[in-house]
């Protein structure tokens, strides 16, 4: 690198183009990058979705759920299996090991469950085998509400909007809440019904047999050929009633004798409402990889486009919009990068006094982040939340590098007057080693975060290798464009803007430790006990500090999560809903709320959520965070709901997103009921925990058919012909025939009035067909018994499991709360068929810790090794590196100071960084004093004048750092939160060690300068003098010190 800086210094053009290149690129590449929340990451997630209509929850578990698990379980690389099974569904989600491809995951899942077709009910739907996209998640929502009645609605927004929604590109699925799909519904007189004689079954093959059209093949006449149809479809729903079905006494049957032809709309699952206006939602999800920018935008100019083709009585409302969070983050992010850069040029300025050093070592911030776009764009990375971190987290970072060669420049200039060009030269060559020391073992940090195992490492990789390529770059800089300036531009003070050090703010920091600096090396063994002490600190202060896996930002809205008691209808559970937005509209900064009911796959009528849209951080007073605590507090006096209020998930298929998902295991439902509300009790009394609450519902009310075998063999009926004509009958058959007007289909069903399916006594008055009897009363071969059941049977890795959950207030931590749960456990004494454990993010919590563990412990070896490689020594590195943990407990201190977790993602990246940092003042003092003595310049000489020359550099570049990253610990803005934790811990880790690091370097320096010179460690030192070429100095050898 010195004769690459020679080259730079005599061709200023050359370096000046090299550079310039790079920037070229930069900021081409700049242009072409996409700009969205997480990076882009595919994880092998395989799902596969059966629908048995009408089954209860144990019946799924037992004739579909099992079988497929059966099935899939022999793949290999299963990482975890889970399954729901509700009311007519079974959910089963193949999680693999990060290594499989998920294409192949998805395609092995596809050949098994093929094998096992022919064992599933015949009654259940095929199996829909999809690979499950992590980032296809909801990226807006559509709302639509007119006065309009919601079935018209719904009609125009089907064929006006969702169809141009989802021709777009980068669109994947557009799915409707709320919405009133049309449907001719004939409803049927029962009593009418079966006094005509006939039964569903033939009722259901005369509507599907008179409502066909059959091509009927060709007609040739000479030179014509004409097709032939047969035109039996009905053209109007009010033609259905006149259908004949069937004949009584030779008179004909029609539908209009045992019932009545209603043109409506689907029965009601879900439910839709904005500010308290019935309304229909599009919810929107993307394309997996694509841009969650470009999508939002695209959508949203199709939607002004399609304003002007709409009824000027529809109104058309974004909620959930992703884009607001992503934009406003981005803009935050870009104003703390310049106005980190400025503050990190400020702290130059303020140091050496003069503009032109400023610009000239300021110039390193745009060129490194700059030309880091680059990299990102060949690698494929976006601007997210994580790269965007790390080139905020650089800023202060870049700059050092040409901070220290500027800096050994100006001394040359003022110590050996020497003319900028010479300066240049030779100062760039004295400080080349410590420099590419200093930014290769800060480099060598980020390798072990981007090749971390697990989601954790696949989330974190485009932080390392950003970081990693902005400071290799800045390195660059500091070789080529910063000395060619030097030698052009710079100048000692003389008034005309020259530098000089001799200013009021060095003067006053550099008397004192003069002082402290020889007072400590009178005292090293004081010095030594000080640092154990500081050192043992860490243990006590990481016990206090909460641990949690990610900070919270402030997303301007949240999610409060419903579920109304057990057996509530669509109409009862949205009274309760009324009175909960009552409550909520009147919080401060609301801007809107979205009400949805049975929103979720199952449709579940008893549930749903108000999703509640803050106006932006900068126009309230309160927090995100301030805010739901207000809503908990209003919302508690409803004892008979389970309402949770938390962030929404910005990722698909991650579960609820809640701060703890901690799993009962075992074989028997009740039995891990009891331990469940016992586990669930104890969360309670936690402090700081709220919104318990879990999967297993029990006492859902059900009507049980019990058949009477033998009674039913005697009459001729069949077990198959009771279930279905009650399927049909009670809950509908929507498939029976289709309605065509226009290019438009609809479904036709089958349906007894709601007063012959009302009740146990209705139910058994109804008829079910009979081979030889024609029609036989329910009563006559069955029971109706009314019972409770489970409304989803939970399974995990094949066996039940009842998951609880909770999140948390300030002040608690994930941590804190398994550990009093581990206590719980323990105390339950569970047998050994029975286990407990966490998953989703808690169970990332535990895969983060270890996984940093790791990072941690690579991260120093490799320090050690570019060290030893530097400096040519086996000790030397041993020296720097003592610096490391006396930063740890700083950082600690900083967080309990600041209120703030550790968070194990975005805390343990600012340590890796906080180690890489304060170990780059040890490497300028340890590699100066080196320089010194082998001028011959005496061992206490040395230290104490290769300190006192160091400590300008090391000052400017701490606070220049600092100052780089005020802006991320003060500011404020959309995504501060993750940022902020990163800040407090470098900031405060490296400015609160920096004086005991600044005197324990040059301590430790001589105390194993001692132990070299001691008898014990004579043979040692003989033994590396043969293994190394160079010479010793003042007795010590090279390799070894």
């Amino acid at each position: 690198m010195q004769k690459l800086a020679q080259i730079c210094i005599r061709r200023p053009v050359f370096a000046t183009m090299l550079i310039l290149f790079l920037v070229v690129l930069g900021v081409n590449s700049y242009f072409k990058l996409g700009v969205d929340f997480f990076p882009k990451i595919e994880f092998p997630v395989v799902t596969v979705t059966t629908t048995l209509r009408g089954a209860a929850p144990e019946e799924v578990e037992t004739q579909v759920t099992k079988r497929i698990e059966e099935a899939v379980n022999t793949i290999s690389g299963i990482d975890d299996l889970n399954s729901n099974s509700s009311e007519g569904l079974s959910l089963v989600a193949i999680q693999f090991v990060l290594e499989k491809d998920p294409d192949v995951a998805a395609q092995e899942v596809r050949d098994k469950i093929s094998t096992i077709l022919r064992d599933l009910p015949k009654d259940a739907d095929p199996p829909v085998v999809e690979k499950l996209a992590t980032d296809a998640a909801p990226v807006i929502n559509i709302v639509v509400s007119s006065q309009r009645d919601l079935r018209e609605t719904t009609k125009i927004v089907e064929d006006q909007v969702k169809k141009n929604i989802e021709s777009l590109a980068g669109v994947g699925q557009v799915r409707f809440i709320g919405d009133r799909r049309r449907q001719i519904q004939i409803w049927l007189n029962g009593e009418r019904l079966y006094g005509y004689n006939l039964n569903v079954d033939q009722l259901r093959a005369a509507v599907a047999a008179q409502n066909v059209e059959v091509p009927g093949g060709r007609i040739e006449q000479g030179s014509r050929e004409l097709s032939l149809r047969t035109l039996g479809r009905i053209e109007r729903p009010r033609d259905f009633e006149r259908l004949i079905v069937g004949t009584f006494g030779g008179a004909p049957i029609r539908i209009s004798d045992i019932g009545r032809v209603e043109d409506g709309f689907e029965e009601p699952r879900s439910l839709a409402r904005l500010n308290g206006e019935p309304a229909v939602v599009l919810e929107v999800r993307k394309q997996a990889g694509t841009n969650t920018l470009d999508v939002i935008s695209n959508v949203k100019e199709r939607i002004e486009a399609l304003k002007q083709t709409l009824p000027p009585d529809l109104k058309v409302t974004y909620t959930r919009d992703q884009s607001r969070f992503i934009v406003e983050s981005f803009r935050a992010v870009q104003e703390h990068l310049l106005l980190g850069g400025i503050l990190a040029a400020i702290i130059v300025l303020a140091f050496i006094r003069s503009w032109r050093s400023t610009l000239i070592a300021a110039v390193a911030i745009p060129t490194s982040i700059i030309s880091t776009y680059t990299l990102m764009s060949w690698m494929g990375f976006t601007l997210n939340q994580i790269t965007m971190l790390a080139l905020t987290l650089v800023v202060g970072i870049v700059i050092d590098d040409a901070i220290v060669v500027l800096e050994n420049i100006f001394r040359f200039m003022e110590e050996k007057k020497l003319s900028p060009m010479e300066a240049a030269i030779k100062g760039t060559a004295d400080i080349g080693l410590a420099v590419m020391a200093t930014t290769l073992s800060l480099v060598i940090i980020f390798l072990p975060v981007a090749m971390m195992p697990g989601i954790v490492g696949k989330f974190m990789s485009s932080f390392g290798y950003t970081a990693a390529f902005a400071i290799m770059v800045s390195l660059l800089v500091s070789f080529t464009l910063t000395p060619m300036l030097c030698s052009r531009f710079l100048k000692l003070g003389n008034g005309n803007g020259g530098a000089t050090k001799e200013t009021l703010l060095f003067r006053m920091l550099a008397g004192p430790y003069r002082v402290l600096l020889r007072w400590s090396m009178r005292h090293r063994w004081a010095i030594g006990v000080l640092c154990l002490l500081v050192a043992a600190s860490s243990v006590p202060l990481f016990m206090i500090i909460g641990k949690d896996f990610l900070p919270v930002d402030d997303q301007s809205e949240f999610e409060v999560v419903v579920r109304a008691p057990v057996g509530s209808s669509l109409e009862g559970t949205n009274e309760v809903f009324k009175r909960l937005e009552e409550d909520l509209k009147t919080l401060p900064g609301v801007r809107d709320l979205l009400t949805t009911i049975g929103a979720d796959t199952r449709r579940q009528v008893d549930r749903g959520s108000i999703l509640v849209e803050l106006v932006p951080i900068d126009q309230r007073k309160q927090s995100q965070r301030e805010l739901m605590l207000m809503a908990r507090e209003r919302l508690s006096k409803y004892r008979d709901l389970v309402i949770g209020v938390q962030l929404p998930s910005l990722i698909q298929g991650a579960g609820p997103n809640v701060d703890l998902q901690y799993f009962v295991q075992g074989p028997d439902l009740n039995v891990l009921e009891t331990y469940a509300a016992q586990i669930k009790d104890r969360l309670r009394q936690l402090p700081g925990v709220t919104d318990v609450d879990s999967s297993y519902e029990a006492g859902k009310p059900e009507l049980r058919v019990l058949i009477n075998r033998d009674k039913a063999a005697d009459l001729n009926v069949s077990v198959a012909s009771i279930a279905t004509a009650l399927r049909t009958l009670v809950g509908g058959d929507p498939q029976v025939t289709t309605y065509r007007e226009g290019d438009d289909r609809y479904d036709v069903q089958l349906r007894v009035e709601k007063e012959f399916r009302n009740s146990p006594g209705a139910l058994e008055r109804l008829y079910v067909p009979s081979a030889t009897l024609g029609n036989v009363p329910v009563a006559n071969v069955a029971v109706l018994k009314e019972s409770t059941g489970p409304t989803v049977i939970q399974r995990y890795n094949r066996q039940r499991q009842i998951l609880i959950t909770a999140n948390f207030v300030k002040g608690q931590s994930l941590s804190n709360v398994l550990e009093a749960l581990n206590r719980t456990v323990q105390e339950l004494n569970l047998p050994p068929q029975y286990r407990v454990g966490t998953i989703g993010k808690s169970k990332e919590f535990g895969r983060a810790s270890r996984a940093f563990v790791g990072a941690f412990l690579l991260s120093i070896l490799l320090m050690y090794m570019v060290l030893a490689a530097q400096f040519e020594s086996f000790i030397d590195p041993v020296t720097i590196l003592i610096s490391l943990p006396l930063s740890v407990p700083f950082a600690l201190f900083s967080l309990l100071v600041m209120r703030e977790n550790f968070s194990i993602i975005y805390t343990s990246v600012g340590v890796l960084m906080l180690f890489g940092i304060v170990k780059k003042n040890s490497i300028l003092q340890i590699d100066h004093i080196k320089s010194l003595r082998r001028e011959g310049v005496a061992r206490l000489d040395a230290i104490l004048r290769g300190c006192e020359d160091r400590l300008r550099p090391i000052l400017m570049t701490t606070a220049s750092l600092v100052a780089g990253m005020l802006p991320l610990a003060l500011g404020g803005g959309a995504g501060s939160g993750s940022r902020r934790t990163v800040a407090i811990v470098v900031i405060g880790g490296q400015s609160l060690c920096l004086l005991l690091t600044l005197l324990v370097t040059p301590v430790a320096y001589s105390f194993f300068d001692d132990i070299a010179h001691s008898k014990a460690w004579a043979p040692i030192a003989a033994f590396f003098t043969r293994l190394s070429p160079r010479r010793a100095v003042n007795g010590v050898t090279g390799i070894f010190r």
